[in-house]
């Protein structure tokens, strides 16, 4: 069997600071009645494992493809799991508690967790749509201590207004939250290890306070890194770590593309519309919102519809 684009069925999950907006803008069918904060449009992980939405391959798992198709897929003779990314797109109604992600070095001394960097491109902001990233220049451990147990933690933040179109980056061992009124495209290693040092006194819907991870936050959040060092980009190449690469696209109707083969590359759309064509292959047809995997043995063109800008993620 030729491999194909690969379009997966999105795995939505429940938050409390979520909503309705992922059906609302991007046409996506949310269960009734629950708050919807993500939707993992990319995941290989042991308890969430995206299936294929399209072609002959629906139904499978990302794990059962690349258990058969690796090499094709990756472009490494030698692929190992864990696949090496985690994609989803964020809406973000209310605050997400503050957190932080372990790096590797962190991971290995406390002898759990895996390691995230992540990145957030801004699809939609509310105006006066805020993040926080990073603490602000100066804050040492002590500081931010005595901040927990005052619940002032806010004041040591980082807080930059954002706005669409904008990509930031957030390196592991990074003290962060979104702010409410925002839609996010989060790409990031694939880990769901979150500490959470702060929840805004917020009450779950136990009616009790979720969990925090103070200890474990205190140990993974690196206090030598200044906020202002952290780079916010919106063209070109917006990303550019030993983790991953995301490129920015822009194209106008009639416009085209050519993937070669040799690349595995993820393909978010964030506006617009078209096709994707191979020869001897039936046309795969995208829309705003949409996630694709090329695989690195797939070669074609892709073609648009209407002014269309799109995201391009390789490792």
């Amino acid at each position: 069997m030729e491999l194909y684009p690969l379009r997966f069925e999105p795995i939505f999950k429940e938050r409390i600071w979520g909503g309705r907006r992922l059906a609302e803008v991007f046409g996506k069918k949310l269960p009734e009645g629950v708050k919807i904060g993500e939707s993992w449009e990319l995941a290989d992980l042991p308890e969430d494992q995206s299936r294929v939405a399209n072609g002959p391959l629906a139904g499978q798992t990302i794990h059962q493809v690349l258990a058969r198709y690796g090499a094709d897929i990756t472009g490494k003779i030698d692929y190992n799991p864990p696949f090496p990314l985690l994609i989803k797109i964020l809406d973000a109604q209310d605050v997400l508690s503050v957190q932080v992600h372990p790096d590797a070095q962190t991971c290995k001394r406390m002898g759990k967790g895996n390691p995230k960097t992540e990145c957030w491109y801004i699809l939609d902001a509310a105006p006066g749509a805020m993040i926080y990233k990073g603490l602000k220049p100066g804050t040492t451990k002590p500081q931010f201590a005595e901040a927990i147990k005052a619940g002032t933690i806010a004041e040591l933040l980082h807080k930059i207004e954002v706005k669409a179109g904008q990509c930031h980056l957030l390196p592991s061992g990074t003290c962060h939250a979104i702010g409410a009124g925002l839609l996010i495209a989060e790409i990031q290693q694939p880990s769901d290890t979150t500490y959470r040092v702060f929840d805004w006194n917020r009450i779950g819907p136990d009616g009790k306070e979720r969990a925090l991870h103070i200890p474990e936050a205190m140990e993974s959040i690196h206090f030598d890194s200044s906020a202002d060092q952290l780079p916010v980009n919106t063209v070109g190449r917006v990303v550019d770590t030993a983790e991953f690469i995301v490129d920015k696209g822009h194209q106008t109707p009639g416009g085209e593309v050519l993937l070669a083969r040799g690349t595995m590359r993820a393909i978010m759309i964030v506006t617009g519309s078209g096709r994707m064509i191979a020869r001897g292959m039936d046309a795969t047809s995208f829309a705003r919102g949409d996630t694709y995997l090329i695989p690195a043995a797939w070669e074609g063109v892709m073609q648009f519809a209407e002014d269309t800008e799109y995201l391009v993620v390789t490792v």
